[in-house]
């Protein structure tokens, strides 16, 4: 069998599948390849989407015209706002979702989607000549041809996971490792990192006494994740939560010594934001509970979700644990906790699109690059699957940074610092973060999105009419005032809400009223923007002012070590890293703002001679 391609995407998780749905978007053939077709978008770990500055990343991932969002619309099962009494820049959406509707939505809408073709199998090696990327070779033997390869492979590479002293290969649990692809890795030069992630126990929801527990219910009106999405009409289903005790703690801590983790069993690094439980005993030692979320995993499964409690100790000891937790005290485990181990790159190996330095036509995202949670791979696969098609194209590489996206943070997080543990993103990473909100993902980016043709003209009108209705009513509230102060200057003050303007409004002018008719999209910004103004606009100076700076591009190949001055700190990692702009230097640990200056005169002089 002869397959054409342009792009091939190794790998069906959460980045393969982006990758995949935004190539094809934009033009060309893209064959996703997976060793089972059957766990395309699983869900391995919780079956949820967002939360904090992951829900960011859903909502952008959604404007650039991706998938993730759409999917957990429609296969959600509870929707919540985080951190809703508090302010925009912090707030994230999050959903729990039905896991195996998860996983058959996202296959079909992949199976639908025209320039997208399905493939099982097993890619054992990634072709190259002349330091471009020309084709894989496969499992069954096939040699397909390409011009780009996307490699998503998640925790797979040459897998290993661990309940208690019971080993087997495999990326996830009863399935087996992609141990070829570390190798063609290497051979290609990627230097390769062995990090380490886990899961919790699954229980059967019968078997939990429910009355020891804390409820926790969805938003009363809960809203949708995709701005394609219009109205949410969704019967969701409650979780709970409970806790460890002093017994948990006490059982758990008499087997650390041949636990896994710190026997020497386990050599990869594991995640700092999201340990397994007996991690947490070690680094919280004087703490005297811990909370356990309970959580459904679908609508038509018993299986619940022990949020809080990832571990790879032995069966035993799981079960204890369990007998010890309030409401937990007869719950029959149905999948047992475990950690799985997997080769990753070395995140600085790669360029600010997602491409390897060292080999044209290359690109990595998600868990290959080091990073944990379904959001973050999701984000790197559709930015790397842009990427690859305007590489194909020969167009312009697509480049979001710190002030445009909590992508752009992501991604220059990653290339710029690396990680050598598995990175997660946070609210706090994102410097310019009242400006990133998760409400205005789609007016920042989708716009971009147009332009690249990663949207159609109806989705990018819609937008341009919010905006069009933002900035006319901006300027009216400017221009009519009550009791002295303009409508703006009073929105402003904490004390008055939105209705408060509209009676206002009404008040003076009748049935001339405007704001009344302004949609409900519209009028959420104007409030938000109006209230925050000076600080938004104390952000927007600054950003303003930092870009003339760090998008100053660095030529390939620039010689660090000529330049008289540089300390030789800075000197070594600016030699290593090899960042593509000023300001991605600046962000390298050892680069001070001195060393900065004269790199930023030494590039000033050659763009002069």
């Amino acid at each position: 069998m002869s397959i054409k391609t342009d792009i091939i995407i190794i790998g069906g998780g959460h980045a393969g599948c982006e990758a995949a749905l935004a190539a094809a978007r934009l033009g060309c053939e893209a064959l996703l390849i997976t060793m089972s077709l059957d766990t395309v978008a699983q869900m391995s770990c919780n079956p949820a989407i967002g939360g904090l500055a992951k829900g960011q990343l859903v909502r952008e991932i959604d404007a650039l015209g991706g998938a993730m969002a759409l999917a957990t619309d429609a296969t959600g099962i509870q929707f919540r706002i985080l951190n809703s009494s508090k302010g925009a820049a912090v707030q994230s959406p999050r959903a729990q979702a039905d896991k195996w509707d998860y996983q058959h939505w996202m296959k079909h809408y992949l199976e639908k989607a025209p320039r997208v073709s399905l493939l099982q199998d097993r890619v054992i090696e990634i072709v190259a000549e002349g330091g471009a990327v020309v084709g894989v070779r496969t499992a069954i033997g096939l040699e397909i041809p390409c011009q780009a390869v996307v490699v998503c492979t998640g925790t797979f590479p040459r897998g290993k996971t661990h309940i208690g002293s019971h080993q087997a290969e495999g990326g996830r649990f009863g399935e087996p490792a992609a141990r070829e692809i570390s190798g063609s890795l290497e051979k290609l030069g990627l230097p390769l990192l062995r990090l380490k992630t886990g899961t919790c126990p699954r229980v059967k929801a019968g078997s939990i006494d429910f009355s020891h527990l804390t409820i926790q219910h969805g938003d009363e009106k809960p809203q949708p994740f995709s701005f394609l999405t219009n109205d949410l009409q969704v019967e969701q289903l409650p979780c709970h939560t409970t806790h460890t005790t002093g017994q948990t703690h006490a059982i758990v801590r008499a087997v650390l010594k041949d636990a896994p983790l710190f026997s020497g069993q386990i050599q990869g690094v594991g995640p700092r934001y999201c340990p397994s439980f007996e991690l947490k005993l070690v680094r919280f030692p004087d703490k005297e509970r811990h909370l356990i979320h309970i959580e459904p995993e679908g609508r038509h499964t018993e299986e619940m979700y022990l949020n809080g409690l990832a571990t790879s100790l032995d069966t035993e000891t799981q079960e204890k644990m369990l007998r010890s937790i309030p409401g937990l005290e007869e719950s029959v485990i149905t999948r047992y906790g475990y950690a799985v181990e997997y080769d990753a790159i070395n995140s600085r190996a790669l360029r600010d699109t997602l491409e390897v330095k060292t080999v044209e036509r290359l690109y990595c995202a998600g868990q290959m690059n080091g990073t944990s949670g379904y959001e973050e791979a999701a984000a790197q696969g559709i930015y790397a699957g842009i990427n690859a098609a305007l590489k194909v194209q020969s167009r312009p590489p697509f480049r979001l940074d710190r002030s445009q996206a909590y992508i752009g943070v992501l991604i220059d997080d990653l290339v710029t610092r690396g990680t050598d543990e598995p990175y997660r993103l946070f609210t706090s990473r994102a410097e310019h973060r009242l400006i990133l909100r998760h409400d205005n993902a789609d007016l920042r980016l989708t716009p971009l999105a147009r332009e690249l043709g990663l949207v159609d003209a109806n989705r990018y009108d819609r937008v341009m009419e919010i905006k069009r209705e933002i900035e006319e009513a901006r300027k009216y509230l400017d221009s009519v005032f009550h009791e002295g102060k303009s409508l703006a200057m009073q929105l402003r003050n904490p004390e008055i809400s939105w209705q408060d303007i509209l009676a206002f409004e009404q008040q003076q002018a009748g049935e001339d009223a405007r704001l009344g008719k302004i949609s409900a999209r519209a009028a959420e910004q104007i409030e938000i923007e109006t209230r925050y103004d000076g600080y938004i606009k104390r952000q927007q100076g600054q950003i303003a002012k930092m870009a003339k700076s760090e998008n100053v591009r660095i030529p390939d190949g620039f010689d660090y070590l000529a330049i008289s001055g540089l300390r030789n700190e800075a000197r070594e990692k600016l030699s290593h890293i090899r960042p593509e702009t000023l300001g991605q230097a600046g962000n390298i640990s050892g680069v001070s703002p001195s060393d900065l200056a004269l790199l930023a005169v030494r590039l000033k002089r050659r763009k002069e001679k």
